[in-house]
């Protein structure tokens, strides 16, 4: 299983997909994946969903990447009243993003503002693309990883068994997170 997987994240030259253009290289997030994934949730990343008609970024910093199911997973938390979420619901993709440091008010401006308010990504002067199986990404991002939902829910307050959940909800004004695992199906950096 594994070698397909690595199979399908290696594009020979005349398969090369439209994030070529721009600047990005397919790499397998199995083998070549550089950054600790440990590490990787702690500096805020940008989370997309939707499709071309209209699609929502996020800023998140909380995840993880591992395996579960025999598969390659990316895990993100969404709160039950980002806007955000309501893409995600309706999406089978979506795209987990970092940037370097000359994009640090990207970030900042996806993590405070809200896209019900206006579309957060042209005030910001960045440019959509789509992945072949449509998640939106931005061009300006070093990393893409497009993941496909294989699972979501809420959490269930009943199973918290500690005090950390149990404060961290107490005053949230978000609401209770949920959980969307995906299957790792594609990576690019630049």
């Amino acid at each position: 299983m594994t070698a397909i997987l690595v199979g399908l994240m290696t594009l020979l030259p005349s398969q090369m997909c439209a994030q070529t253009e721009y600047g990005f290289q397919k790499f397998s997030v199995e083998n070549e994946f550089e950054e600790n994934g440990f590490d990787w949730f702690r500096t805020p990343l940008l989370l997309a969903a939707g499709d071309k008609a209209k699609s929502n970024a996020m800023t998140i910093g909380w995840g993880g990447i591992g395996t579960l199911w025999q598969r390659t997973a990316l895990t993100v938390y969404v709160a039950e009243k980002r806007y955000t979420k309501e893409f995600l619901d309706q999406s089978a993709y979506f795209t987990v993003m970092s940037f370097g440091e000359e994009h640090e008010n990207v970030l900042h401006y996806m993590g405070t503002k809200s896209g019900r308010d206006g579309d957060k990504a042209q005030a910001l002067g960045l440019h959509t693309a789509y992945t072949e199986n449509g998640a939106p990404y931005y061009t300006e991002a070093t990393v893409v990883v497009e993941c496909k939902t294989m699972y979501a829910a809420p959490f269930d307050p009943k199973g918290f068994r500690s005090d950390v959940p149990k404060n961290m909800y107490r005053h949230f004004p978000a609401g209770i997170h949920s959980m969307y695992v995906g299957e790792v199906v594609n990576a690019w950096r630049k």
